[in-house]
């Protein structure tokens, strides 16, 4: 991705976001039959978001790994794990909160 981890982490985010999203639209349209389907759907869809996460998460970091910038790739790659955890709480805080329930 980019080498701020502000922006990986909210690129993170959103695509959790937009995965939901599309979880939620194509269960409104369930049907009972799709029950060999639906296991194939959600298993494809971890192995998207897995590949997805970890591009996101470690290509920059390992490219500047390569380059022999050992501390900016750590460095990198634990600001936007931090950056994401505290988007992760937003959600729970708003739950617990009551906000969404």
């Amino acid at each position: 991705m980019t080498k701020n981890p502000f922006y990986n982490a909210i690129s993170a985010f959103i695509y959790i976001v937009l995965v939901v999203l599309l979880m939620n639209f194509v269960s409104k349209g369930e049907d009972p039959s799709g029950a060999i389907v639906a296991p194939i759907m959600m298993i494809s869809l971890f192995t998207l978001s897995a590949a997805v996460m970890a591009y996101i998460f470690l290509y920059q970091p390992i490219m500047l790994y390569l380059d022999n910038k050992k501390e900016k790739a750590v460095k990198l790659f634990v600001q936007t794990v931090g950056i994401f955890a505290s988007l992760t709480l937003i959600p729970f805080i708003l739950y617990i909160a009551g906000i969404f329930s």
